[in-house]
């Protein structure tokens, strides 16, 4: 199980958040949690709505109207979505750079350009930083 699995009934969920079950139907109706359904249409809320929850009840206390907070929540969604992203993409980039054959060398000047160095060249000027990776054994 993890964060995402929808395993409490309202009244769980409510108790959890500190809240009534009546607020959280009004929450699902605004769009701030969105509970997973079961099959007869009851309601399922996870670890992660529990939490969503929470930060909902901080941000009214701090004087945040719903609009207020659900705007915060969406923003806060996107930038969580989009950070994962970057992630994936990151990995994927390193992925194929390593496993690139002919892979180069990349040397990064006073000025803060970058020259592309042939494998075992060297940089021309001394106040240059060489970042390279070592070839494993075997793979080249």
């Amino acid at each position: 199980m993890d964060a995402e699995t929808p395993v409490f009934a309202i009244a769980v969920a409510a108790e959890l958040a500190g809240m009534h079950p009546q607020t959280l139907r009004q929450y699902d109706r605004l769009g701030l949690v969105s509970p997973t359904r079961t099959a007869g249409q009851s309601r399922r809320y996870s670890m992660r709505d529990v939490v969503q929850l929470r930060e909902i009840a901080a941000l009214s206390a701090q004087g945040l109207n719903l609009e207020g907070i659900r705007r915060i929540l969406e923003l806060e969604n996107q930038v969580s979505e989009l950070s994962s992203r970057v992630r994936e993409l990151e990995h994927a980039l390193a992925e194929e750079l390593l496993n690139r054959p002919g892979r180069r060398v990349f040397a990064a000047g006073a000025a803060g350009d970058v020259v592309s160095l042939r494998a075992g060249a060297r940089a021309e000027k001394a106040n240059q930083v060489v970042v390279w990776r070592p070839l494993r054994r075997g793979s080249e």
